[in-house]
This record gives structure tokens, C-alpha cells and sequence, in this order.
């Protein structure tokens, strides 16, 4: 039965290479065994290729990894078992996942793969960063400056009225103050 998370079907001879290259990466260079290191790997753009078996159970444990690598950029394939990619790996146990991250003497095996999966094409290495910048601070539009004098206004007019209502109180009391002082 087909997996959810299998985008697509990927040749028995392209899959022979992938863990002949897992195996070649494993010696010479660097492999992330499993879903959470591969994820890792992913997410921190250490991944040169991404490998995941097919027969996971439950589905759920890689279904985010073709996602993600869509989303960065890394290519990825899937093998048949994951007793197959365990093995591969040098684990005496099964794996859903892996990573191949520095490929070691596994670097033209993985430029033929990449070249022959969808989306594998190498990504070129990014060009440095340049020194950022000063900023500027764009300068304030016209209507922007007046809204906010008028605003300033409206609150000083705001702040008078009250000081005004206030002294007129003060003022009514004085006046109340003498008519009840004098005698009638």
C-alpha cells in the first residue's frame, strides 16, 4: 500500500546507489542516523541529501520530512526498507531517516543521484553576506507630521478645557462661599 508521505517512486537502481552512498558518507564523511537528527540536520541546512524509508509505521514519525526539505530546499529519496537504510547507516537496528550531511568520498555517487531525482539539482553555495548597512530613517511623510500636531493640539485644547472647568468650580464655591457669609 502507498504512503501518504511518499511524494514519489524512486528506482530500484537509484535506490542501490543512495545506500551505497550512505554507506561511503558513513566512513568518509558525516550521517545523521534517525527522524529527529535528520530533522535537526534539515533545519540547520546541514543536509546534502535526505534519505527515508517507505515502510514507516506509524506514518506520522517522517511524514513532516518531505515537507521541510521542500521548504529548504534539500533534496530527498526514498528507499524501500528501513531495515535496508539501517544497515546502511552501520545501526544493527532499523531507521526511519537519515541525512548525509558531509558527503566524504560519497560526492560524485550523490551528484548522480541528486541529478536524477526531482528537485535534486545541487543548490549552489550561497554567496557571502554583504557588511549590512546604516540605516536611514526614512523621513516622516507631510500628512503623518500633521496628524500628529493636530493630535498634540487637540490634547493641549483638551488639558485647557479642564484646567478651565477646574478654576470656574474653584471660582462657583467663592461665590457660593460669600453668599452664604453674609448675613440676611
Amino acid at each position: 500500500m502507498a504512503r501518504a508521505y511518499v511524494r514519489f517512486q524512486t528506482p530500484g537502481d537509484v535506490q542501490k546507489k543512495v545506500l551505497e552512498a550512505v554507506e561511503l558518507a558513513k566512513n568518509s564523511g558525516s550521517v545523521r542516523k534517525g527522524t529527529n537528527e535528520t530533522t535537526k540536520a534539515i533545519e540547520r541546512g546541514d543536509a546534502k541529501l535526505v534519505v527515508i524509508a517507505e515502510d514507516v509505521d506509524p506514518e506520522e514519525i517522517v511524514m513532516h520530512l518531505p515537507v521541510l526539505c521542500s521548504e529548504k530546499k534539500v533534496p530527498f529519496v526514498y528507499v524501500a526498507e528501513k531495515t535496508a537504510l539501517g544497515k546502511a547507516a552501520g545501526l544493527g537496528v532499523p531507521t526511519a531517516a537519515i541525512a548525509i550531511s558531509k558527503p566524504g568520498a560519497a560526492e560524485p555517487i550523490l551528484k548522480e543521484i541528486m541529478a536524477g531525482i526531482p528537485g535534486g539539482e545541487p543548490k549552489p553555495a550561497p554567496a557571502p553576506a554583504p557588511a549590512p548597512k546604516a540605516v536611514k530613517k526614512a523621513p516622516r511623510k507631510k500628512k503623518e507630521k500633521e496628524e500628529k500636531e493636530e493630535g498634540k493640539k487637540e490634547e493641549k485644547e483638551g488639558m485647557e478645557g479642564e484646567k478651565k472647568g477646574v478654576e470656574k468650580k474653584e471660582g462657583e464655591k467663592e461665590e457660593k462661599g460669600g453668599a452664604e457669609g453674609t448675613p440676611a
